[in-house]
């Protein structure tokens, strides 16, 4: 004869089956099911996530087209760079410029004249060819500002670098100044920088660089600072 079974002997049985249930969902259903399902789902996401970010920038290519070209034209319109392709060409350009500009700030270099233009190697890579002609000029005050103004000013880009000033009390013979004139002689020398156009390959065009912005210039006499 089956023993009647008590109403909280049924409540425990019930108990313990849910408790193993527990344990082996604990154990066995989700380490094994549930924790790589739900790392699919992020994974999935994240995937649906970057190809809706990969769609809008394939969706802007044609406008990204469109303004690369239209920079392309004008740059060339507005050259910055050297249009020589070599240092060497690049260098015989920037001293014929120099010599234009001179004898356009000083025809028959009546008060403007080159006394030293030379190249100077450059040492070091950098991310633009650059190309430098040491220069020393003997000008009066206006002809020296316009041939500065014309240099920095022009097309292509040039950049006046390592600027020195040394007023002198005689100017050179033939000038427009005289001896103990107002207009004193300008004893000028400075480096005179330009940068080769980048190898783009089809590229983008990397801007030129921007050069450091002006500073005043200490003017010295032969005597020194102070000197009348």
């Amino acid at each position: 004869m089956m023993t009647p079974v008590s109403e909280r002997e049924r409540w425990l049985a019930l108990g313990f089956a849910l408790l193993a249930l527990l344990l082996a969902y604990g154990l066995l259903v989700h380490p094994w099911w549930t924790v790589p399902m739900r790392e699919t789902d992020a994974r999935i996401a994240q995937l649906q996530e970057r190809d809706q970010r990969l769609r809008a920038q394939l969706a802007q290519a044609p406008y990204v087209r469109q303004r690369l070209e239209q920079a392309r034209r004008e740059l060339a319109t507005r050259p910055g760079f050297l249009p020589e392709p070599t240092v060497e060409l690049a260098t015989a350009g920037l001293v014929q410029r120099l010599e234009t500009v001179v004898a356009q700030a000083s025809p028959g270099h009546r008060s403007c004249a080159i006394s030293n233009r030379s190249p100077m190697p450059e040492a070091g890579r950098e991310a633009f060819a650059r190309v430098t002609v040491q220069v020393r000029l003997r000008c009066g005050t206006p002809e020296m500002a316009a041939v500065l103004h014309s240099l920095e000013g022009g097309s292509p880009r040039l950049f006046v670098e390592n600027l020195n000033v040394l007023a002198q009390r005689f100017f050179f013979p033939g000038g427009a100044a005289e001896a103990g004139g107002s207009d004193a002689g300008l004893d000028v020398s400075f480096d005179l920088v330009g940068y080769l156009r980048p190898a783009t390959g089809g590229g983008t065009v990397s801007p030129l660089p921007v050069g450091p912005a002006p500073m005043p210039v200490p003017v010295m006499t032969e005597g020194g600072p102070g000197a009348p």
